[in-house]
């Protein structure tokens, strides 16, 4: 039978946990992973409404977007909705999972989704991730370089854009002496050797600096590798906040507007003034993203959507972009769909529900 955490793996290969932001409390809410899953129920927002939901299909875990908890407890008495799920999940020994701006950064993520409903191409990141990219840099004997670079590109090196097992290579020749307590792989103790060997350059993630680690160190042959990591200041063009992409066709603003509306089913689209030009290039944040208005009119973008934004946002855009807002819940609302496509696709025959309950407290007249 499959266990929970088994499910978990796939959302975090998809979304790995160290893309969130610094304020969030993505992964792990409540519960035991090593149970095996009777079903998951796939939500945006957890509500009581939804844990009764899921005790009525008979799942023992809830994926959603919006970590129930975002900070810390000091008792769990009712008090509050958060404190009552936290409470009848324990009960009930439900998992609460939660993959929040982990999936808003990844490629394929919240933005990417959002794109793809509106027809976006040449879809790439707005604001890519600063500082989270290192160089890598090892010696080894020639013979060891095949393996040690295949073992790096296993764990996580050597991806740049859509390549994958990129590296650079120079041979040359290192020197060393063994000391009397050292156990060589080659030459002997107290004599200088010198070694025909491969340098091998390759760029990582640095969040996965532990794994390359240890995949070096499990097939390099030295006794002491020689291994420096470089931080870099690219940014990391496969991670980041919003996208943008192109239309196939120039849409006037109100066309655009009204498609958006009917599109995601919004009670209403709020939206700065017209600027009079048509509508091409497309920037896009789901959720809070007000934040990127700047990289957006940056970019060039015709009109930037989120789903929240304040009062003076759309006063500080003037005629440079066309703003439009949609609501937090609705920009958000495919990460159930996102979820599930994972999970098929690596579980067909796994019972997966979409949450039936409507999560939205912003309510319409």
């Amino acid at each position: 039978m499959l266990k929970i955490k088994d499910i978990l793996k796939e959302i975090e290969l998809y979304a790995p946990l160290p893309l969130q932001e610094g304020f969030d409390n993505a992964g792990l809410q409540v519960g035991d992973v090593n149970q095996y899953a009777t079903g998951a129920l796939l939500c945006l927002d957890v509500t009581e409404e939804v844990i009764d939901e899921a005790i009525d299909r008979e799942c023992n875990l809830i994926i959603s977007h919006h970590p129930l908890a975002f900070k810390p407890f000091k008792s769990l008495t009712g008090s509050t909705y958060i404190e009552r799920c936290l409470i009848k999940a324990c009960k009930h020994d439900l998992v609460i999972y939660a993959a929040h701006t982990n999936l808003d950064n990844a490629v394929g993520g919240v933005n990417y989704r959002l794109a793809e409903l509106i027809g976006l191409r040449n879809v790439r990141i707005l604001s890519p991730q600063k500082d989270a990219l290192l160089k890598l840099v090892t010696f080894v004997p020639d013979a060891y370089a095949e393996m040690t670079r295949n073992a790096l590109f296993n764990a996580g090196a050597g991806c740049i854009g859509d390549y994958d097992a990129c590296s650079y290579n120079i041979q040359g020749e290192g020197t060393f002496r063994a000391g009397a307590d050292c156990h060589p792989f080659c030459g002997e103790i107290g004599e200088l050797h010198m070694e025909k060997e491969t340098r091998i350059e390759m760029i990582l993630p640095a969040f996965k600096k532990m794994a390359v680690t240890r995949a070096l160190l499990s097939v390099h042959p030295y006794e002491e590798p020689v291994v420096d990591f470089y931080p870099l200041a690219n940014t990391w063009e496969q991670a980041g906040s919003g996208v943008v992409g192109e239309l196939p066709e120039e849409e006037n603003e109100l066309d655009f507007l009204l498609r958006i509306k009917e599109l995601f089913d919004v009670g209403c689209v709020k939206h700065s003034r017209f600027t009079g030009r048509p509508i091409r290039e497309v920037a896009i944040c789901g959720g809070s993203g007000a934040f990127l208005i700047k990289d957006a009119i940056a970019y060039g973008a015709d009109v930037f959507l989120t789903g929240e934004a304040k009062y003076n946002d759309f006063y500080d855009v003037e005629d440079r972009i066309l703003l439009a807002v949609i609501g937090h819940y609705e920009s958000e609302i495919c990460t159930k769909d996102i979820f599930y496509n994972i999970i098929s696709k690596k579980f067909p025959t796994f019972a997966l529900h979409l949450s039936n309950v409507s999560a939205n407290p912003v309510k319409y007249l």
